[in-house]
């Protein structure tokens, strides 16, 4: 078995699209882009949940990938890695990222693989 293998890279459009969801957020997206970071920290911790969910958990990413992907969310991607790690939601270590915390989307079933953020939920499969 092989830890920390690669998978799909970053995506910011599922996680512009469920910031955009969020009743308490949409007013820091603009022009495809979070415009401002929230100063009230309830609200922050809520973004970077958000943010953190677009990481594949166990998945390690080099600096690069990560303030390529943040970058596309936010100018200041920098502030937004930091942010990330201080609040626990990323962990780095020799120039690697990976996601150690945040919420998990809901998945269509037990032992699935997660929706992307933003997805609808799956309705469960009735039993006929």
């Amino acid at each position: 078995m092989v830890d920390n293998v690669r998978m799909a890279d970053l995506d910011p459009v599922p996680v512009l699209q469920a910031v955009t969801e969020e009743p308490g957020l949409r007013v820091f997206v603009g022009d495809g882009r979070i415009q401002a970071l929230p100063a009230k920290h309830s609200r922050r911790l809520t973004l970077l949940d958000k943010i953190a969910q677009g990481f594949e958990p166990g998945v390690r990413y080099p600096e690069r990938d990560v303030s390529l992907f943040l970058g596309a969310l936010h100018a200041d991607y920098a502030a937004l890695r930091r942010y990330l790690v201080d609040a626990d939601f990323l962990s780095r270590a020799n120039g690697e990222y990976w996601r150690s915390g945040g919420g998990v989307p809901p998945s269509a079933e037990p032992g699935s693989p997660p929706q992307p953020p933003g997805s609808p939920p799956q309705a469960p499969e009735q039993a006929g």
